[in-house]
């Protein structure tokens, strides 16, 4: 096998994503959530060491799903009829998913639950 330029590789890399966010509804599930969470890291004003910590659990899911996705396509070439090892492979590869998108949502709290209360709860002192 021939070896490849970085440009080309940058390339192949660009044509997965692309492929990905054409056909893949939960990269783009993950994109919108991201944008939330990055949207509320901004408005809360949080901090910068709290929004690298934000901005790598969205990663970490990304990451995730585009592994799920290579797993899938592997096995579906490999496997065109049920085994049950094909069907392990993709639900192992889903759970990693779910365990990041777990990972995220207790980031989530970690990082945007003490302004949000701050928040909340200054809202709800003005008002009695």
């Amino acid at each position: 096998m021939a070896r490849r330029s970085f440009s080309e590789s940058l390339r192949f890399a660009r044509a997965g994503l692309a492929w990905a966010w054409r056909t893949q509804g939960n990269i783009r599930r993950h994109a919108v959530a991201a944008a939330a969470a990055l949207g509320l890291a901004w408005w809360l004003k949080v901090p910068s060491g709290e929004q690298a910590l934000v901005v790598l659990t969205i990663g970490l899911v990304i990451v995730a799903e585009l592994i799920n996705t290579a797993v899938e396509a592997t096995v579906d070439l490999y496997k065109r009829s049920y085994h049950p090892l094909a069907g392990t492979a993709k639900d192992v590869a889903a759970a990693a998913v779910l365990v990041a998108a777990l990972v995220a949502v207790v980031v989530g709290l970690i990082v945007f639950g003490p302004p949000l209360a701050r928040l909340f709860f200054d809202l709800a002192g003005d008002g009695l």
